[in-house]
């Protein structure tokens, strides 16, 4: 079986449910919301002997694990006290971490490998020794830093947060008169801050196993140049092919962080480099997918049947 972490609310995990569910694929959700206030995880260790079950799910049938969107526990509302609730979130990590680790299963991706590739700093580092060209970058919490890579830089600087959330998401921005003026407020968190790679023109490569789907979106047609995510509706986005070199350190990379899955953003400079940005792990694909017709949904659905089916014959 081919279990799904994320939730029904996920378009994404959906498409490629529905796509393993017309091909006869078992698959199941497991959505870490639902623990501890409406479901029950349970592990028995007898000896050599260890069994667990999710909600029902024998943890023995799990032989692809798709990692997606995880999401926050739900706490019961009996929990009322800050201290009490924050150790009630803690004990639900160590369980459900623990159980990651017993499945004996295919990750895509796995967890610790899905987090440790997800730092920015390590990307921009391991991109370079593998011959991307990264953006000149400073990451700090120190103004007067901040202050002298700006002065330093011959063009346009931009800035963004090293993580997200839907409540706390952050477009990437150019460093204007008035932000100069509020630096000093670099000291309450570290940013990120780069060079503006200029010519507005944006890959974002989604990563299948060995498949590679690469588009081209031209953000400077779009109302913002600096991040397409903004007004991607508008930003016309096509199938591109990347240079065989490109391609080659694309696939180096994947084997470097371990995975199986990643949508890689790139900015095309107008001398021809291919600018290496940032790789997400487990990013969104389907504004790609409908704007171009790249049938990525059905190659991730394939992947997660190729595994299953694997194991299937190694279990035999």
């Amino acid at each position: 079986m081919i279990g799904i972490v994320s939730h029904e609310g996920d378009l994404h995990a959906r498409t490629v449910r529905q796509q393993l569910d017309e091909w006869g694929a078992a698959a199941v959700v497991i959505d870490t919301a639902t623990l501890p206030a409406s479901l029950a995880l349970t592990s028995t260790q007898n000896g050599t002997a260890w069994a667990a079950d999710w909600g029902g799910v024998d943890a023995d049938d799990l032989s692809v694990m798709w990692w997606r969107r995880p999401q926050p526990f739900t706490l019961h509302e009996d929990v009322r006290n800050a201290q009490d609730r924050h150790f009630a979130v803690g004990e639900c990590a160590a369980a459900v971490s623990g159980l990651w680790s017993c499945l004996n299963a295919t990750w895509v991706n796995a967890p610790d490998l899905d987090e440790a590739a997800s730092r920015k700093m390590w990307q921009l580092k391991v991109a370079a020794q593998l011959g991307f060209r990264v953006p000149r970058t400073c990451m700090t919490n120190d103004p007067e830093r901040a202050r002298a890579f700006i002065a330093s830089e011959p063009s346009t600087v931009i800035f963004k947060p090293f993580s997200g959330t839907p409540q706390t998401w952050r477009e990437t921005r150019p460093i204007r008169p008035s932000d100069v003026e509020l630096l000093d407020h670099v000291r309450f968190a570290p940013v990120i801050f780069q060079e503006a790679i200029p010519g507005g023109c944006d890959l974002r490569v989604t990563i299948v196993g060995d498949e590679i789907f690469a588009a081209e979106i031209l953000a400077a047609d779009s109302a913002y140049e600096f991040d397409f995510r903004v007004d991607s509706a508008n930003a016309p986005t096509r199938p591109v092919e990347l240079p065989v070199a490109v391609q080659r350190r694309l696939r180096a990379l994947m084997r470097w962080f371990g995975l199986f899955y990643g949508a890689v953003d790139l900015r095309r400079a107008p001398n021809g480099d291919y600018v290496f940005l940032e790789i997400n792990p487990a990013g969104q694909w389907l504004f790609v997918e409908y704007a171009t017709g790249q049938r990525i949904s059905t190659a991730l659905a394939a992947l997660l049947v190729r595994l299953d089916r694997e194991a299937a014959e190694q279990a035999a």
